[in-house]
């Protein structure tokens, strides 16, 4: 396994360009099964996450052919409808195939979902949609067996316990443009990659209205064709290294960036001191100094997104006074919390909030990566911290981030990527902190911290 091994203290100075969204790029390539037409995906970026969708595409019978960042599908047969837990466990986004396979194929049997270990997150309300379109849907022994000869429009409400569904509001969508009838989905979820599905499903051929809205109106069609489509650019990378500035200090500038996507984050950035500029499509931001603290709640769009809570927590560990941390989405996402302490940062937990008290200063340290976004948020740590981090488990950070590591590099940063062996053969840097051990409350720890 691989390891990233970061040298702090550098500011970063330069321009990069945002890949594809992850996030956009997944349901639509799911949305692919809907139609025999060629589908043409422009800016899909490299990542393992795509990778294993792929896979399990060519297992329901498409061919998916990669040339630089495009993908070209097409259905080659279409009798098989089975996802299997081997590739389902590895990434929740997989479960997206449930939705148009039961609609173009009138059967899906799908594995339940694994991925980043951030929390509870049912989908019931993924089964309750689709049931209230017509489908027969059952449990067994781990996978949704589901059927349905033919889907009927309804009124279906996608709102959960901590706001809409983003892929619930996918799978849902997907398989009403197929239904007869017309679909009015309310408390769906407005997410820029929801939009970008449903721009796709459109120029398939699909009369989707509302999006962006919390209302959709879908009019179901016979059947789709094929398209060519551009994927929206990745604000959650584009946030990531944004923060990767703020941190290290600098000017840093992404390109190819959506702006008006990072409304809630430009302004939390703001906030926290730094200066930012945007063009139609790019992002700047310049930074000096510690950063004032921030008080941040992440919530469905257009709120500050969860999937950058852990980056912003990081960057709060520098600042100057004592910053509130809170997640409405995935409340219990907070393993990232641990691995900084040991970097340095004084953190309490309580519930679904964070206290961070920003230090002047972290230190080096090995840490482990336990999810995709907390892995970023201990790689831009690093980039703050004295000597040398060590991030570990980065498959993680692979499944959503292109080539992160080069990205950092380019505007600067002392960034290498190791085979675990060979960073273990390295010797170790100790820094003592002075600092006290501040962790989770709720779990009493109070020792002194003893490096």
């Amino acid at each position: 396994m691989d390891v990233l091994r970061i040298t702090g203290g550098t500011p970063l100075f330069g321009s990069v360009r945002a890949s594809g969204a992850k996030n956009a790029a997944l349901p639509i390539m799911a949305a692919a099964l809907l139609t025999d037409g060629p589908v043409t995906l422009r800016s899909v970026p490299e990542l393992t996450d795509v990778s294993t969708l792929a896979r399990l595409l060519e297992r329901l019978g498409l061919e998916v052919r990669r040339q630089g960042d495009r993908l070209d599908m097409r259905t080659l047969a279409s009798r098989s409808v089975t996802a299997p837990y081997s590739l389902v466990r590895r990434m929740r986004a997989t479960f997206c195939v449930l939705g148009p396979l039961l609609a173009r194929r009138g059967r899906a049997i799908v594995a339940l979902p694994g991925g980043c270990r951030i929390g509870e997150r049912p989908v019931d309300l993924h089964l309750r949609g689709l049931a209230a379109l017509g489908a027969d849907i059952a449990l067994n022994r781990g996978y949704v067996v589901a059927r349905a000869k033919q889907l009927r429009g309804t009124r279906i409400s996608l709102a959960g316990p901590h706001g809409p569904t983003v892929t619930g509001t996918a799978n849902v969508l997907s398989a009403a443009v197929l239904a007869s009838g017309e679909t009015v989905l309310s408390d769906a979820a407005r997410e820029p990659e929801i939009v970008d599905l449903g721009r796709f499903l459109n120029a398939l051929g699909a009369r989707i209205e509302g999006l962006g809205t919390a209302t959709l109106r879908i009019r179901g069609v016979d059947q789709l064709g094929g398209t060519d489509y551009r994927v929206i650019p990745d604000r959650i990378e584009t946030a990531t290294l944004l923060i990767a500035g703020a941190i290290a200090g600098g000017t840093v500038r992404v390109a190819g960036a959506a702006p008006e996507h990072l409304t809630a984050v430009l302004a939390a950035l703001e906030s926290a001191g730094a200066v930012i500029e945007t063009g139609k499509d790019w992002i700047s931001i310049a930074a000096t100094g510690r950063p004032r603290p921030l008080r941040l709640i992440s919530l469905p769009y257009p709120g500050i997104p969860t999937d950058v809570q852990a980056q912003f927590t990081a960057l709060a560990a520098i600042a100057q006074g004592t910053s509130r941390m809170a997640d409405r989405v995935f409340p219990e996402r907070f393993a990232h919390v641990p691995e900084l302490i040991r970097l340095g940062a004084e953190v309490v937990r309580r519930g679904n909030c964070a206290e961070v008290r920003g230090v002047a200063r972290l230190s080096g340290a090995s840490v482990t990566a336990s999810d995709l976004r907390a892995s970023a948020a201990l790689v831009l740590a690093g980039l703050a911290a004295k000597g040398k981090t060590t991030v570990h488990r980065i498959h993680h950070l692979d499944r959503g981030y292109e080539r992160l590591e080069q990205k950092l590099r380019i505007l600067g940063a002392q960034v290498e990527r190791l085979r675990e062996a060979a960073a273990r053969q390295q010797p170790i840097q100790r820094f003592s902190t002075g600092c006290p051990l501040v962790g989770f409350a709720d779990a009493g720890y109070s020792a002194p911290l003893g490096l």
